[in-house]
């Protein structure tokens, strides 16, 4: 039997790799996005707003989809507001497949906010590290959890099976997302190389000197992939995280050696990136002209207020894979791998400067 694969968000950095992934496991790849605009190779494009029920059930209507992969997210400006239009996005785009009935499999991706709450009380709960999958839901509004109760009611309705992951940071390929840190920090530090600025880490001291971790796009590609395809992966919650574990004080460095910049070690206060980089296009627009890139705005591929969210925690954050690997799933992402894989690929794409 044909496997068909419908990726929502296919543009974004979840989407994107979750998408090259589905195509080396042999799946034909569709993709719903608003709007003509990225073409990701290989994946049959499809137009359709999951917040519009006719639009998005129009899109669909002639297509076989097995699979469905929900990787999307709009922010608002209160949880309220985010539950009702995140809420909407997935039931509306479940509900088209409600008479298909064609769906094996749905997977749904949000993150370590199902444990650390939503950012208008984020981090105000008390909570243990590392985060598990068992932990109970906070006494507290999250989109996460009105999307997870969602899922569930269409699975047992539809009868399809379903598994939800929860990433922390995002580092991978895909250009103009608001969770990418890879590329806001490769932007960051490119305006740094060339006006002779320090690479000061912008975050707080818990996150500075805690224990963390990330997420790298490509293996939660396979986890997804993974989930939706293995019988051990059905009907189950998953962390997703590299599985190694960083104190950013040390990978800074790193960071700083690569770029060639300054690390002067953590600043005498909180310096976030949102305020410092308000400058930031201009600047940019000199780097493009100056190395021939490719002439993206600073803004439009770094996204420095959700990058300020992540380092500026004033808690520990990270998270255990002990229920993956004993369903099986044992793959292990180096992190600093993870951020230099990444800024080769960008300056092979002309996106930053080459290396000096």
């Amino acid at each position: 039997m044909s496997k068909n694969a419908l990726v929502i968000g296919v543009t974004g950095i979840t989407g994107n790799n979750i998408a090259a992934e589905l195509q080396k496991k042999g799946f034909t790849v569709y993709g719903l996005s608003r709007k003509p605009g990225i073409i990701v190779p290989g994946v049959k494009h499809v137009y359709g707003d999951v917040l519009d029920p006719a639009s998005v059930k129009k899109a669909v209507e002639d297509l076989p989809i097995s699979h469905l992969f929900f990787c999307t997210w709009s922010r608002q400006n209160s949880e309220k507001e985010n539950i009702a239009v995140n809420g909407a996005m997935l039931q509306n785009t479940l509900d088209a497949f409600a008479q298909k009935r064609t769906l094996e499999h749905t997977v749904l991706i949000t993150g370590l906010k199902h444990y650390l709450g939503p950012f208008e009380s984020y981090a105000a709960t008390p909570m243990e590290t590392p985060f598990k999958e068992s932990q109970a839901r906070l006494p507290i509004d999250n989109f996460y959890y009105t999307q997870e109760d969602i899922l569930f009611k269409a699975a047992a309705e539809q009868n399809f099976t379903w598994s939800v992951h929860r990433p922390h940071t995002m580092i991978g390929w895909a250009l103009g997302n608001a969770m990418n840190m890879g590329v806001t920090l490769a932007v960051y530090a490119s305006i740094c190389k060339e006006t002779g600025a320090p690479f000061i880490f912008p975050g707080s001291k818990e996150q500075y000197n805690g224990v963390t971790d990330v997420t790298d796009a490509r293996l939660l590609a396979r986890h997804a992939v993974w989930s939706a395809t293995d019988p051990a992966g059905k009907n189950e919650a998953f962390n997703t995280v590299n599985g190694d574990v960083f104190r950013w004080r040390q990978l800074w460095k790193l960071l700083a050696e690569y770029f060639d910049v300054t690390d002067p070690g953590y600043p005498s206060e909180l310096s976030p990136l949102e305020p410092r980089m308000s400058g930031a296009d201009a600047q940019w627009e000199k780097i493009v002209a100056k190395y021939s890139l490719k002439p993206h705005k600073a803004s439009e591929i770094a996204s420095w207020w959700h990058s300020d969210a992540d380092l500026g925690r004033q808690v520990e954050t990270f998270a255990d894979m002990g229920k993956s690997r004993k369903a099986g799933f044992s793959d292990i992402q180096v992190t600093p791998d993870s951020f230099f894989e990444l800024f080769e690929k960008l300056r092979a794409e002309k996106i930053i400067p080459p290396r000096s």
